[in-house]
């Protein structure tokens, strides 16, 4: 898999990544749910912080939650670029097509969830009780670097109460699967289960002279 392929398939994810969140961003209010089957929803959420809505400032005490967001998006950024180069030199080194196309993915997911960290905050106004404008006259919703990520993807596969026999947990209610994700996190996702289960395709072990 070429270079050139490679960046067809960025440009597709984030495409479809950023119409679908700029479409969600001034089309929903927060909070807002449409179902479209019984194990899947349009959940329109934010997420402030890293996978799950976890927040650096969760960790520390001493973090105000303004500063541990900047260093999580400069943290992002950072990472896009070591990313990069490892995809740069895997089509370089002609690896394998597995392990292009899971960097690409992973690649093309992150840039697509840095976009909304770093620029958002300014490209739109609050979802908060109100549909959010595209660059309000007024300004955005906060500053550079502090945009926050747009969620939509809901799949509550199962959303009920669980049997009376099962241990500890009967009776309750339950819901499985529970966080909502968006397009560049299922990018990710992908990426990083192709790199796990297709390991030996991904990392071929190469003979050297003297191996049987």
């Amino acid at each position: 898999m070429s270079l050139k392929k490679s960046i067809i398939l960025i440009i597709l994810v984030l495409l479809i990544d950023q119409i679908s969140k700029i479409y969600i961003k001034t089309h929903f209010k927060l909070q807002d749910s449409i179902e479209v089957f019984d194990w899947f929803k349009i959940f329109f959420i934010e997420n402030n912080g890293m996978a799950w809505g976890t927040k650096i400032s969760d960790f520390s005490s001493y973090i105000s939650e303004r500063t541990a967001k900047v260093i999580l998006t400069l943290f992002r950024v950072f990472a896009i670029f070591g990313i990069g180069y490892w995809l740069y030199n895997a089509t370089k080194n002609k690896s394998s097509k597995v392990l292009i196309l899971a960097i690409a993915l992973i690649f093309a997911g992150a840039l697509g969830n840095i976009i909304d960290s770093v620029f958002y905050g300014v490209l739109f106004d609050s979802s908060r009780n109100q549909v959010a404008t595209f660059l309000p006259e007024a300004g955005g919703y906060d500053g550079l670097l502090h945009g926050k990520v747009v969620d939509m993807l809901h799949l509550p596969l199962y959303n009920d109460y669980l049997p009376d026999w099962i241990p500890f947990y009967g009776g309750e209610f339950f819901t499985f699967f529970e966080p909502v994700f968006n397009v560049a996190d299922v990018a990710i996702s992908v990426g990083f289960v192709m790199l796990i289960v297709f390991n030996k395709k991904a990392f071929p072990k190469t003979k050297h002279d003297g191996d049987n």
